[in-house]
């Protein structure tokens, strides 16, 4: 990792302290693997990264606010979520239609995401149109008007998403999932919020939700493709100083991880009764924290449990007995702790046979750890899938993005590549020992009536 710093003289301030200048640094100098990343760091405390890729044509710009839905009291179960689809609604110089308008005009994409640690605003387009995709996300994240008219339109819009989500039950069950191993906490609670939560959100709790969480210092700009890091700097202290939003050098930024205890996982089970064709049934335990050096080796533990066709779980449930189309396993890091489960759908009534063969594997790796020959096809995977997962402009935008907010550090593609490569049988045994070796939690979505004695049993 190559490091070079330049601009960091002081200046006094009004109240007597020195306030850095702007600060620039060369994280990463450009090789076959990963372009060259630069790291700006302004006055207020905006930061500012980019990776330079110069054989492109297309670029990726994009906003990362450090909040989600973990950040959330009771109450405003839903805030950060809501808050996304309001910062679309309008600015003091474009409309809702003008925002969507010049983005189209030009070919590009726009959309943003919330997540239970973090929201991004983001827009893909060509390298000559990057300028207008700076100029209007940030507009939206510094000039957003949240007015009274639109939190009652777009109430209507989050709460029908809320109800795709509730007619999927693939996807509810995740959350339900959430709430059986973190329990009644902000990380088990869903990312969208309720119907009652939201509908009891109005403009002036959720504008002040904005002012304290969409402040300079908790922001990261990220651009990818051919981009130059001086002209996208520039351009975004430009557009952050048209709208006072900069921040103050002197001001703290807001943490909304500390002081946040450890969550406990609960162990718990969480079944839901539904006329549903299939049982779709999620599986597992604590995980680790996103800092944690153990997570490479249990990312190579989870592709050769069950992160492809050639896995145990797919092989074992799928192939082998026709129990299920989809099974597999994930994991989910966080701040201070992480989640790891086994997912599957399959009929209604082989829900606590394939439960029973999912812990029968977990008990497996234990105990005994993975071949060699799966070490190395698990190895091989993700070294591939990491790789292939960044040939294009707005998985690079993300991994910078993303890595300046949650780690702040940025990994080349060989050094990501080399912590792959480097897990062995033994560092898998022992991180299958920390993790898996523990009391699961279970839930499970379907007509689940007759079967809830057998599937507690599966668990227990």
């Amino acid at each position: 990792m190559t490091s070079r710093t330049r601009q960091v003289t002081a200046r006094p301030s009004s109240k007597g302290r020195a306030v850095p200048r702007t600060t620039t640094r060369t994280v990463l100098k450009g090789d076959g693997g990963s372009g060259t990343v630069r790291r700006t760091v302004l006055p207020g405390g905006l930061r500012v990264v980019t990776e330079s890729w110069p054989t492109v044509r297309s670029a990726t710009f994009g906003i990362w606010a450090q909040v989600g839905s973990r950040d959330e009291t009771p109450s405003l179960g839903g805030a950060t979520h809501y808050l996304e689809h309001l910062l679309f609604k309008g600015t003091k110089r474009r409309s809702a239609l003008e925002i969507s308008a010049v983005v189209d005009a030009v070919g590009g994409e726009m959309n943003a995401f919330t997540a239970k640690e973090y929201t991004c605003y983001y827009a893909r387009v060509l390298d000559s149109d990057l300028p207008l995709a700076i100029d209007v996300i940030c507009d939206m994240l510094t000039g957003s008007l949240i007015t009274p008219e639109d939190v009652e339109a777009e109430r209507g819009v989050v709460l029908e998403e809320i109800a795709m989500t509730e007619d999927d039950p693939g996807d509810q069950v995740h959350d339900l999932f959430s709430t059986a191993l973190l329990g009644d906490s902000p990380l088990g609670r869903p990312v969208l919020g309720t119907v009652e939560t939201v509908n009891a959100l109005g403009r002036d709790r959720i504008a002040r939700f904005y002012r304290k969480h969409y402040g300079a210092r908790n922001l990261v700009v990220a651009a990818a493709g051919n981009v130059d890091h001086a002209t996208v700097v520039r351009q975004v202290r430009r557009a952050f100083e048209r709208a006072g939003a900069l921040g103050d050098p002197d001001a703290q930024p807001v943490d909304p991880r500390s002081g946040s205890r450890r969550i406990r996982p609960s162990g718990r089970v969480e079944l839901l009764d539904r006329r549903t064709e299939q049982a779709h049934v999620i599986l597992g335990v604590p995980g680790l924290s996103r800092t944690d050096e153990r997570r490479w080796a249990l990312g190579v533990l989870n592709t050769a449990l069950g992160g492809g066709m050639s896995s145990r779980l797919f092989q074992e449930i799928r192939e082998k007995r026709g129990l299920a189309y989809s099974v597999y396993s994930y994991t989910s890091s966080f701040a201070d702790c992480g989640m790891f489960g086994v997912y599957a759908g399959c009929a209604p009534a082989k829900a606590a046979e394939v439960l029973s063969i999912c812990r029968d594997e977990l008990n497996s790796v234990v105990e005994n750890g993975i071949t060699d020959e799966e070490l190395r096809r698990a190895v091989g995977q993700m070294s591939g899938s990491t790789v292939l997962g960044l040939e294009d402009t707005g998985a690079l935008m993300n991994r910078i993005g993303k890595s300046e907010l949650c780690w702040g550090e940025q990994l080349s593609v060989d050094e990501m590549l080399a912590k792959i490569a480097a897990v062995t049988p033994d560092d898998v045994r022992a991180v299958a020992r920390d993790v898996l070796d523990a009391r699961p939690s279970l839930a499970a979505i379907g007509p689940l009536g007759r079967h809830e004695t057998r599937l507690r049993s599966a668990v227990s």
